[in-house]
């Protein structure tokens, strides 16, 4: 038995929680980046930012909802929001 302590945390109470809370929180920090940046351009593209704040409010909602979520919604969301930040950050 080592006495490195490990680092598999998926073990433990609030793992699943945790993860998709951290997705679903990168998907905003996005979103708000991209809001910034497009308010900042010289000619803000005001359909865009509709756009984007509405893609934002939405990532809010299921940040909210997963206070309540049962685990397979928690996994659902998680899984959603880890495919939807990987398309976001390949556009």
């Amino acid at each position: 038995m080592s006495d490195t302590p490990s680092s598999d945390f998926s073990g433990l109470e609030g793992g699943d929680e945790q993860d998709a809370a951290d997705v679903v929180r990168d998907v905003v920090t996005w979103y708000s980046t991209q809001i910034a940046a497009e308010r900042r351009a010289p000619v803000p593209d005001d359909d865009r930012i509709e756009e984007l704040n509405a893609g934002r409010q939405a990532a809010l909602e299921d940040q909210r909802r997963l206070g309540t979520a049962d685990p397979q919604e928690t996994e659902r969301i998680a899984a959603l929001y880890a495919a939807r930040l990987k398309e976001l950050k390949e556009s």
